[in-house]
């Protein structure tokens, strides 16, 4: 008895984050203490983003990498901030509106195309949102296309499979990532293991 209340309440939950508006799903973008288990200036500093890059933050959610990237790339680059969610895409931008940064191009994304603008992407991140995509081999060979000359492809993945991800799939193996992504043409470039909760996985196209 206890357990099927329980399992109503998760499923309860579960189903108000999922129809919650827009500034409660950025609060769980963000999370509380998320920086600490992130270290996203370390994965910046991982990803040797050059100064007048451009870079592809795939899911960019409410921003948490958008903004640290153009940092990065700094005037001379562009960041362009990429997801579905209208939510999330009126919100970037308008923080991009009201802050006056003129180096990230907000994208909305169709959900079997990154559409990623014709200059194409030095770097192509995405961050806990590749559990997300589907027919993912599919999706990375047609991506590869937008790919400038030496792009990469950083995949930052929950992989600590907790129970709670198990049942709702929101986590993927480091070993599925690497089969799936060298079946749709891309070699393992760099792999970072300071992620506690994440595998990181860098590809270069071309197998």
């Amino acid at each position: 008895m206890r357990r099927h209340v329980a399992l109503a309440l998760l499923l309860v939950s579960t189903i108000a984050i999922v129809s919650c508006g827009g500034s409660f799903r950025r609060f769980l973008y963000a999370g509380p203490g998320r920086d600490g288990w992130q270290q996203p200036d370390r994965v910046v500093e991982a990803l040797a983003v050059a100064p007048g890059a451009r870079v592809a933050d795939l899911g960019a959610g409410g921003g948490y990498f958008t903004f640290r990237l153009a940092d990065a790339v700094g005037p001379d680059g562009l960041v362009f901030a990429i997801d579905v969610d209208p939510n999330m895409l009126e919100y970037l931008e308008e923080r991009v509106r009201d802050e006056g940064i003129a180096n990230v191009k907000v994208v909305e994304a169709a959900y079997d195309d990154a559409r990623i603008p014709e200059s194409g992407a030095d770097l192509v991140l995405t961050v806990n949102t590749y559990h997300h995509i589907s027919d993912r081999p599919v999706y990375f060979r047609q991506l590869a296309g937008s790919l400038r000359p030496g792009g990469r492809v950083a995949i930052i993945e929950l992989d600590d499979g907790s129970w709670f991800r198990r049942w709702f799939g929101h986590y993927t193996d480091a070993d599925v990532i690497r089969s799936e992504m060298e079946s749709a043409g891309y070699r393992l470039a760099a792999e970072h293991d300071f992620l506690d909760r994440q595998s990181f996985l860098v590809f270069a196209a071309g197998g």
